[in-house]
């Protein structure tokens, strides 16, 4: 491990900034131990997951850090979290429902699906409730096209075959 910078949080630092806590760094720590020394920068996706965690989103002073601390060009880190759709590089609700519109999904009653989220949440694509609970996504393919449609909660959960029913209690499950 390197040395701590100014960018890496101490456990007693008090203030909201963008810097990473002791136990992100711990679960970094984790992941690049599942590489040779060398090759570091490979766990370049878990560390940016695990930031993400911990902020709810990826803003640029959280990616530098990361790029500092596996010792990376910060451009390289960016890179990485553009390319993938699990990253948020704006703020989103504390529940982001990416529903796959892609066409075996929009043959199984996707865009009905989407429909009925957009009515009941009150938001269209892109967009986060006033309260902050929930940010709708527009998602590509989530690779369970026999399951449509799907849902992807927080790009960690799969929901599959999402009726009005399965929403209706999810939602009420998340408030």
């Amino acid at each position: 491990m390197s040395a701590v910078s100014p960018l890496v949080a101490s456990d007693k630092r008090g203030d909201s900034g963008s810097l990473l806590s002791r136990a992100s760094l711990d679960k970094i720590d984790k992941a690049v131990a599942k590489y040779p020394p060398e090759q570091k920068q490979s766990a370049v996706m878990a560390a940016l997951t695990i930031a993400q965690d911990e902020k709810g989103w990826l803003s640029t002073e959280t990616m530098d850090c990361v790029a500092e601390y596996l010792q990376m060009a910060p451009v390289a880190v960016y890179e990485v979290a553009t390319f993938y759709s699990m990253y948020d590089l704006k703020p989103v609700g504390r529940h982001k429902l990416t529903l796959c519109t892609n066409l075996p999904c929009a043959l199984q009653g996707a865009n009905q699906t989407a429909a009925y989220l957009k009515q009941k949440l009150g938001v269209g694509f892109g967009e986060t409730t006033p309260d902050g609970r929930f940010t709708l996504v527009e998602g590509e393919c989530l690779g369970a096209c026999g399951d449509a449609p799907v849902l992807l909660r927080n790009s960690k959960q799969m929901l599959c075959g999402m009726t009005q029913e399965k929403i209706d209690r999810l939602l009420e499950e998340l408030r």
